[in-house]
């Protein structure tokens, strides 16, 4: 089997893609990257070239002499200040790095945004974007990003935006598999061109805390164990990805964690415009309602299952660890 190769850059980011990557289990990264016939060309925490080797790398990759299979680039393209790109200069180069985005993307036959800054711009885009920071082909929600809607690699594909934050380690490792075996097709990605692998699921699906949620018992502080869409930001029912069916090394995901979804696979989600653990509401009723539920429906549903809520799910649910076992009803106190 001939090898596909790999560059793997970092931009305008934290580096968090890369550490939760690195915590592939079964198999490990290495192993999987083997399995899949990817050649690791370059990767800033796996690689030993010094600078001037890995200019020569970026040099001949632009030149045409070294094959690019697969460009990955995790965070975000920082084009401030005033489009100039000077924000972030390639080391050894004086020149802005998406300046060899550009010359790179033309090479690859295709490229990978890993990771929601590189999709859409993400975390450093929040707020007022003194970066001016953006995705390599989406804006936010807007298409467009460094390369413009209408980029296709030679592969003719989009780039392909593995959105999250950080990134799931095996919609990382399953996207390069797919793409190596040039087996991912447009038709396998969604409207913003995530893989639908993991975005035709929802977080809520599998969540730990669906009985509570079923019953509309919900938690009222960080710590307890209710369903927290009511009162506590959970976007769970909202946000596409499949977080609680492979949890992160097979135990983790942010729910079983304690921490409500923050729907970070989405464009725009870094300006909530309201605190991450608190649900805006409009006359009681949450603004950001399930995926496909009508207004009218969950109001009349939830107002049944509140009034249908077992008393031991009622107590548990505003507790910080389990008080009443399943069995039997426990009365009102």
């Amino acid at each position: 089997m001939t090898s596909k190769t790999l560059l793997w850059l970092q931009s305008g980011g934290c580096g968090g893609c890369s550490l939760s990557l690195l915590n592939a289990e079964n198999p490990h990264l290495l192993d999987r990257l083997s399995q899949s016939g990817i050649d690791l060309l370059w990767h800033p925490s796996l690689s030993e070239s010094n600078g001037p080797e890995f200019l020569a790398l970026m040099e001949s990759i632009c030149d045409g002499e070294q094959a690019l299979d697969i460009l990955c680039l995790e965070g975000s393209v920082m084009m401030g200040p005033n489009g100039t790109g000077r924000f972030h200069l390639l080391s050894g180069t004086d020149q802005p790095m998406f300046h060899w985005l550009e010359k790179l993307a033309a090479q690859a036959k295709q490229v990978v945004a890993v990771g929601s800054c590189a999709a859409f711009g993400g975390i450093t885009s929040a707020g007022i974007n003194i970066g001016e920071a953006k995705g390599l082909q989406f804006d936010t929600e807007q298409p467009g990003g460094l390369l413009g809607e209408q980029w296709r690699s030679q592969s003719s594909l989009p780039v392909v935006n593995i959105a999250g934050c950080p990134t799931h380690p095996d919609w990382v490792t399953e996207t390069l598999t797919l793409l190596a075996a040039d087996a991912l097709h447009q038709n396998q990605l969604d409207e913003y061109n995530r893989p639908r692998f993991y975005t035709d699921h929802l977080v809520h699906h599998g969540c730990p805390r669906n009985e509570y949620y079923e019953y509309k018992a919900s938690s009222e502080k960080p710590g307890d164990l209710g369903c927290m869409m009511e009162h506590m930001g959970c976007l769970g029912t909202q946000a596409r990805a499949d977080c609680n069916i492979r949890p992160w090394n097979g135990s983790g995901s942010c729910l079983k964690g304690g921490y409500a979804c923050v729907n970070c696979t989405a464009p725009g989600f870094e300006d909530s415009r309201h605190s991450f653990m608190e649900t805006p509401k409009l006359a009681g009723i949450p603004v950001g309602l399930p995926t496909d539920m009508p207004k009218a429906w969950f109001v009349a549903l939830a107002s049944l299952a509140k009034a249908a809520t077992p008393q031991r799910l009622r107590k548990n649910a505003v507790a910080e660890r389990l008080i009443y076992p399943p069995g039997k009803e426990h009365k009102k106190s």
